[in-house]
């Protein structure tokens, strides 16, 4: 599995998609868009045709599409040294030098994004296209576990073959979703807002991936020499203050480099439930051989 390298920075690019923009553009009237837009306003990752007008429904150009990729997912090639400073010329027949998306080709360039060498940059994108930088952009944070199953669309038949595995992915992700009748419309131009919404939404998966788990409570282990062949093993969850509270070993496995993963579970009291209120120390009792050292497994809390 290819390493996560640079997960944690994502952590930092989603912290200000929480909030609306106090100067949101007049003309983004779909619910599903404005907070999109408006955040990725904010951290500008996107800007306006003028400080009013957003364009949601116009079509998104190539430059467009990869300067948003690039900003949104914070691709860059601080990792690369370099013999000269790349330009745009040493991989695009039609990306001028000193234009304004020029670096960002670049970036995406390094960042593997398949761009055709001879690619229009005022041209449009058609979504199995976007969807396909996309996911591009997206791996280069790392590997994602999914679903193993099939979204079957209702235009299967128009896809580009090479582009299925793109198209699958957003939706398991639920970074893009189908409509009532099932269809992709991968052929459809890409609209401004559309983008926006799935760089948005690629963000927010990011995050989901790299929040940092609540930390685990601590339980603490001792050992009882029974016999010279056998040893109890205690688990004890501390003190508590109610009898509601319980510990209980769920499996141990004997592993080859001599140690004996104990698992276990624990329980908290039910919401309205009625316990002795009176301090108690929550211990669990498993017995192992001698030859083994006692690990435990983190604690599964019961919903």
């Amino acid at each position: 599995m290819k390493k996560l390298v640079t997960l944690l920075t994502a952590a930092a690019l989603v912290s200000s998609l929480t909030a609306g923009s106090a100067l949101a553009f007049e003309d983004v009237d779909q619910p599903d868009q404005k907070r999109p837009i408006s955040a990725l306003k904010d951290r500008g990752v996107v800007s306006g045709m003028d400080s009013l007008h957003f364009m949601p429904k116009g079509k998104i150009s190539y430059a467009q599409s990869i300067v948003m990729l690039v900003k949104g997912l914070s691709l860059n090639i601080d990792h690369i040294n370099f013999v000269k400073k790349p330009e745009a010329s040493d991989y695009f027949t039609r990306i001028p030098n000193d234009a304004w998306y020029a670096q960002s080709f670049v970036i995406a360039q390094l960042n593997g994004l398949p761009i055709p060498k001879d690619v229009d940059p005022n041209g449009t994108i058609t979504r199995e296209q976007f969807a396909d930088l996309l996911i591009h952009a997206l791996n280069t944070k790392g590997t994602f576990p999914t679903v193993k199953m099939l979204i079957v669309l209702a235009d299967e038949d128009q896809l580009d073959p090479k582009l299925g595995g793109s198209v699958q992915e957003p939706l398991l992700h639920k970074i893009a979703k189908l409509g009532e009748d099932r269809k992709f419309y991968p052929k459809r131009e890409m609209t401004r807002g559309e983008a926006a919404v799935w760089v948005y939404n690629t963000i927010r998966f990011l995050e989901s991936q790299t929040q940092t788990p609540a930390p685990q409570e601590e339980v603490s282990l001792t050992t009882e020499k029974v016999t010279d062949d056998v040893y109890k093993v205690v688990l004890s969850r501390g003190q508590k203050p109610t009898t509601g509270y319980s510990i209980d070993v769920t499996g141990i496995r004997f592993e080859a480099d001599g140690t004996a993963v104990i698992s276990y579970t624990v329980s908290d009291p039910e919401p309205g439930s009625i316990n002795a209120q009176m301090v108690t120390e929550p211990k669990a009792v498993t017995y192992i051989s001698s030859k083994y050292k006692p690990v435990l497994m983190p604690a599964v809390k019961l919903e």
